[in-house]
């Protein structure tokens, strides 16, 4: 049994010490510019979507061991072509409103953040409270630039 163990236990070590030599891109890009949404929904939206929706994400030591970091930088790099919250000026007026509605649907529907993400991060979790904060923040910016 003990000779079974071993003769899978050292190539999946040795397998293991040679993927972590795959770089993973770990680089957080300037922020243009903040969303600058009120104190109490920016603290939402950095506790809950900055790790994955903006250039300010928090690496945390399981991103830097393969292959947990592949599916990492995948999500983050994903989640920033979706939205990104510090190219905020980049986006037109209409875009914004679009982002910010999206960001409550895809709240109040418990779509994000992603299950996964929660599992670690739990103070990432959206509560109704924090769900009405978002849907009121887009409703309000909505109605500023109509």
């Amino acid at each position: 049994m003990k000779k079974i163990a071993l003769r899978i236990l050292i190539p999946v070590a040795i397998l293991a010490a040679i993927i972590q030599v795959y770089p993973v891109n770990r680089k957080n890009p300037p922020v243009t510019q903040d969303v600058g949404a009120p104190a109490n929904v920016a603290t939402i939206l950095r506790t809950s979507c900055y790790d994955c929706h903006s250039n300010e994400t928090r690496w945390p030591l399981y991103s830097y061991i393969a292959p947990v970091s592949w599916l990492v930088a995948a999500d983050v790099r994903k989640g920033r072509l979706v939205l990104n919250f510090s190219r905020w000026d980049t986006y037109t007026k209409a875009r914004q409103d679009t982002m910010r509605d999206r960001c409550y649907a895809l709240a109040s529907a418990s779509l994000m953040p992603l299950p996964n993400y929660l599992l670690i991060h739990k103070d990432a979790r959206l509560d109704s409270i924090k769900i009405e904060a978002l849907r009121r923040w887009s409703l309000a910016q909505n109605e500023l630039h109509n």
